[in-house]
């Protein structure tokens, strides 16, 4: 079977020790193959979890003592919310989540079945739906993921030439470490962005972005002149 080393779980999450998923992500070669393990992965470690550093909150729900949920956030498990995060009032948390240290979910976010890294900002008025975002990855206010084909057909990943099947209906973004996602842009089912890539605002993204590139359009994305450390 062909691989493509670009969209390897590998090449887009340099830093696993950035999160509590380092095991799962671990398992597979792709980061969408991770998807379906998520759940049960999440009732699994949320049981190993320090007792002094984390509290169960209902049956599938753990959250880190020094993180900080406002009044009005409402979380559904499986889900555990790590250290020195942040979940702002309005945000909805669906279940099958991981939030990783110091992550930001804001204002009327809405999170299901998916992956945030530590340092991830979903800051204001985002979706992310079977999707991983990685270490410091931002998405900014109103940017959302589409994990859903219009045809409820299979999701596949645009590469090039070259269509690479997910076998999932539902399969969001798969953001690389420090993607900057401009506001109210849109990230098509099947996208996956490099390390250190940024979106331009109002951008409707499909396909793959090359590490530490531009997205202006689908037939402009420039190399940086200067790469983000990553």
């Amino acid at each position: 079977m062909k691989e493509y080393e670009a969209l390897k779980i590998t090449s887009l999450y340099r830093h696993a020790e950035h999160s509590l998923a380092s095991p799962v992500l671990a398992r597979f070669v792709y980061p969408w193959e991770a998807l379906e393990a998520l759940s049960g992965f999440l009732l699994e470690i949320g049981e190993t979890l320090p007792g002094e550093l984390y509290e169960k909150r209902g049956e599938s729900v753990w959250v880190a003592k020094s993180a900080v949920v406002a009044p009005g956030a409402s979380i559904l498990g499986p889900c555990i919310v790590g250290e020195r995060a942040e979940l702002r009032p309005g945000a909805f948390v669906r279940g099958s989540v991981l939030i990783g240290a110091d992550a930001v979910v804001g204002n009327s976010t809405e999170l299901k079945n998916c992956i945030l890294f530590d340092g991830v900002q979903v800051p204001h008025y985002n979706y992310v739906g079977d999707s991983i975002l990685g270490y410091r990855a931002h998405m900014g206010a109103g940017a959302i993921t589409s994990n859903v084909k219009s045809d409820k057909s299979l999701v596949t990943v645009d590469l090039g030439d070259e269509r690479v099947e997910t076998r999932r209906k539902k399969c969001g973004a798969m953001l690389g470490d420090f993607v900057e996602v401009g506001c109210n842009s849109v990230l098509n089912p099947g996208t996956v962005i490099g390390v250190c890539s940024n979106v331009y605002p109002l951008s409707s993204v499909r396909g793959f972005v090359p590490a530490n590139s531009i997205y202006k359009s689908r037939d402009q994305i420039v190399r940086k002149e200067t790469q983000t450390p990553s």
